[in-house]
């Protein structure tokens, strides 16, 4: 299969991203923020949901890596962020917008009820798959909610 590559430039193009993204895992030293150049990046390990379907045996997953442009501030809620080895997987992605104009608060919602807020001048996120892909037998699986 080909590389996944996405742009998201407003709430329902970073819903399609969250969709793609949800249940990639990263380390905490795979996060970077250049505040100079008002960037936040981060390395996946991506489940390949696209494919989970069509599969009998076995799933696999992608090193994929998104990043956000226009980003004026970072805050994280609950990541240990001494600890580089530690590792977080991504739930969804949600945009909170402020006022009328296209600033807000991009959410990154990470399990364990963490989570990153990247303040923004307006959407402007990249989503792509950037190297070889691997099996792995398990579906990530959700309780279901009362």
């Amino acid at each position: 299969m080909a590389d996944l590559k996405l742009l998201a430039l407003d709430q329902d193009d970073l819903a399609i991203v969250s969709a793609y993204m949800q249940d990639s895992v990263f380390r905490v030293a795979d996060l970077s923020y250049d505040a100079k150049g008002r960037q936040f990046m981060v390395v996946f390990n991506r489940f390949v949901w696209e494919q989970a379907d069509r599969k009998k045996k076995g799933f696999e997953r992608r090193r994929s890596v998104i990043s956000f442009k226009r980003v004026e501030a970072v805050r994280t809620l609950g990541v240990d962020r001494s600890n580089p080895d530690a590792v977080c997987s991504l739930l969804a992605m949600r945009f909170d917008q402020k006022g009328d104009g296209p600033e807000g608060t991009v959410e990154l919602i990470l399990a364990g009820g963490a989570a990153i807020s990247l303040d923004v001048e307006c959407i402007e996120a990249q989503m792509m798959d950037t190297g070889g892909a691997w099996e792995t037998e398990r579906m990530p699986r959700h309780p279901k909610g009362d």
